[in-house]
């Protein structure tokens, strides 16, 4: 067996307990033992002197968009290993890579609503749940990998995009998919109420396509319908979906978006979710650690306007009639769907991912300010150019939130870190994908001691994978997969903001994954991949 000692670390179990100076014991792909170990005795391959360094389970992200990346990018991998990510879950927010419809004009339909999330998609993917599992399975992944599938997905499998009820027979077929996930080890759910086609559905209809989920015991992690003016009511919504499916919640990148909704909405929101913790129910959040989410620039369409069918309203964008009744539509505050043309407006709406080389110049700019410079009527007429010439696949980013918020979910003993990173291919990614994990460490650690140490490992490791029932990951415990980090706090760093944000995090000098070196001094060694498909218990 291959064996490494590490010694005199400060060692985080990922439990939330504080760090106790002593040595760890690598072997056979596990945490062999932990304790005062003699180096004669221990018949180590390698010996790291960890003194004065922290040692703790690797990063647990619940919450990423590579849902494609290890299938169709051979370079994936390197900015989620140097901050420290060892293990994610992909499938979120309803979108996820399966289920597909088995039609090549359907799938190209639904992957090039996707792509602005998950980036660029072939044909040649796998359509089903089983086929995608199959194929991590057979590819080298450079990090472990645990997946869900969306309703979003689901929905657009049984129903495309249409904006009508499910039928009775579409109910059954929809909850079978979610039934064949959960048999087959999906970590859990998720729901993006807030995207197409999911948006037309109603509190009963995931009630009953998503009972499977309770059933098996596992979790649905939700994008709740509204983050604006609706935000409160979106949370009560998804609390009584969760009940009625009987499943645990997860509370996706739970945050209150809309200048005049900051410092009070959230605390509104907290108010529902400690009450259906207090009656027995499992409600959780997580979040991320920036003012500014990022998605696709679809987000800002009105259902209204598409009216069930994304390819006709996407066609209608690039007509004058269509930009017309866009910018009319943009502009009225709904009831049921948050509009952030209005709560936000074009001005904090930033181009952060595009396909096209003549919007390229457009890159971290806002919407306003691009319209402005490039000799658009307004920001409306350019929203409309860039979703119709691009298929709905520019990425945006926009600055919603305000950090007192933040802080408040950040303190809450229940909220999970992630990073909520999207894969557009671009250059001007939002942060996150680069820096979310090594920034809790410096800035909320360190700078502004919003967190210990083991306050913050323990967000990012030990409650997520449980909260996922990923056995044996998160955890610095004997018996635990070897998936180790080893870094000085002073050391350990980001660097990706958002006006420069393809800036990869530094200083994390040691990981090992599955028991195997994978960054040594510093240096993410070459070919170094082995990741594992896990599964839920």
């Amino acid at each position: 067996m291959k064996r490494v000692l590490i010694k005199d670390g400060i060692v985080y179990d990922g439990l939330g307990n504080p760090g106790i100076k002593t040595d760890v014991l690598l072997a056979d792909g596990k945490v062999w033992r932990i304790g005062r170990i003699n180096e004669a005795e221990a018949g180590a391959h390698m010996v790291i002197d960890a003194k004065g360094k922290t040692v703790c389970p690797g990063f647990v992200d619940i919450h990423r968009h590579c849902d494609a990346k290890p299938l169709n990018d051979p370079n994936f991998g390197e900015r989620e290993l140097l901050q420290g990510i060892t293990t994610t879950v992909v499938g979120n927010c309803g979108i996820s890579l399966t289920p597909c419809p088995a039609d090549d004009v359907r799938a190209k339909e639904m992957y090039d609503f996707d792509e602005a999330v998950l980036g660029p998609m072939a044909l040649d993917l796998p359509r089903t749940y089983e086929a995608y599992l199959e194929a991590l399975k057979r590819t080298r992944l450079p990090l472990n990998f645990a997946s869900m599938i969306g309703t979003g997905a689901v929905k657009i499998t049984v129903k495309g995009f249409s904006d009508t009820p499910y039928t009775k027979e579409e109910l059954q077929e929809a909850r079978g998919l979610i039934a064949d996930a959960m048999e087959r080890g999906a970590a859990g759910i998720s729901l993006g109420i807030m995207y197409l086609p999911e948006c037309y559905s109603k509190t009963e209809e995931f009630a009953y396509i998503l009972k499977p989920v309770g059933e098996y015991g596992r979790v649905i992690t939700t994008h709740i319908r509204g983050e604006g003016d609706s935000m409160v009511e979106s949370v009560r919504e998804v609390i009584e979906i969760a009940r009625q499916a009987g499943c645990a919640l997860e509370i996706s990148h739970f945050k209150s978006c809309g200048i005049h909704n900051w410092r009070k909405d959230i605390h509104r929101a907290v108010e529902l979710i400690e009450k259906a913790r207090a009656e027995g129910q499992d409600v959780t959040c997580d979040f991320y650690p920036y003012e500014g989410g990022s998605t696709a620039l679809t987000t800002m369409l009105p259902p209204v306007f598409v009216r069930g069918d994304m390819t006709r309203a996407l066609k209608e964008l690039g007509t004058p009639k269509g930009v017309d009744e866009f910018r009319r539509l943009s502009r009225i505050p709904y009831d049921d769907w948050d509009n952030f043309c209005v709560t936000l407006g074009w001005e904090r709406i930033i181009i952060s991912g595009v396909c096209t080389p003549r919007f390229v110049p457009m890159l971290g700019m806002t919407v306003t300010e691009a319209a402005q410079k490039f000799g658009y009527a307004d920001a409306e007429s350019l929203a409309a150019d860039l979703m119709h010439t691009e298929d709905g696949k520019t990425a945006i980013i926009n600055m919603s939130m305000c950090q007192d918020d933040i802080d408040f979910v950040a303190k809450l003993p229940y909220s999970n870190v992630i990073s909520d990173a999207i894969y557009a291919d671009t250059d001007t990614p939002h942060p996150r994908m680069y820096g979310a994990f090594p920034k809790i460490i410096r800035e909320y650690v360190k700078e502004r001691g919003l967190y210990t140490m083991e306050e913050a490992i323990h967000k990012m490791t030990g409650q997520p994978a449980a909260r996922m029932k990923l056995t044996g990951r998160g955890t610095l415990t004997e018996g635990s997969f070897a998936d180790v980090l080893i870094f000085d706090p002073d050391e350990f760093c980001d660097h990706a903001t958002f006006t420069d944000p393809a800036r990869p995090a530094t200083g994390l000098a040691y990981l090992f994954l599955n028991g195997e070196m994978v960054i040594e001094e510093g240096k993410l060694l070459p070919d170094s991949r082995y990741g594992a498909c896990i599964l839920a218990e």
